[in-house]
């Protein structure tokens, strides 16, 4: 199950980060994962998403809440607070993006997503975060990207455990 990369820009305009894995699950599977708001908790390495409130996703335009927890990144005093998870792109099976809607204003406006693409082994399932979209009030304010790329990686290494070990 190998990982790679693949940057979306050169490394010095990068604001995307790529990072895609072999997953031994349908793409349905990791779909259906991925549109629940609580599969968004269970798979989250970054340990900043404490619990999620909503239904599953069903398109663009659907929102849910995620109670989140800073003290994780140890990096801004923020403590617990919630955000809006709102659907940008929603292709079944294919793709989900979202962005982050909170007490912010102007809004973040960064994104993350996954592409999927069915593969030998079950999916190849792509996870991006992009902040290229930020306003520029925010930039060179030294908190993008707000997560490392091995966040990514780990995020989908957790991802394919779950889903693995409901397979296996």
């Amino acid at each position: 199950m190998a990982e790679t990369t693949e940057p979306a820009e050169t490394a010095e305009t990068t604001e995307r980060f790529e990072v895609t894995r072999q997953v031994a699950a349908s793409p349905a599977d990791v779909f259906a994962l991925l549109c629940d708001p609580r599969g968004h908790v269970a798979i989250d390495s970054s340990g900043m998403l404490q619990s999620a409130e909503g239904e599953p996703v069903a398109g663009a335009g659907d929102r849910f809440v995620v109670h989140m927890d800073r003290e994780s990144l140890n990096d801004y005093p923020l403590g617990k607070y919630d955000v809006t998870v709102a659907i940008t792109r929603f292709e079944r099976d294919a793709l989900i993006e979202w962005t982050i809607e909170g007490i912010l204003d102007p809004p973040l406006r960064h994104l993350y997503g996954y592409r999927l693409a069915p593969s030998e082994i079950g999916t190849a399932v792509t996870s991006y975060y992009d902040w290229s979209e930020i306003d520029e009030a925010y930039r060179g304010a030294g908190i993008f990207p707000v997560i490392p790329e091995a966040a990514l990686r780990a995020t989908l290494g957790i991802l394919a455990r779950t889903l693995e070990n409901r397979s296996g």
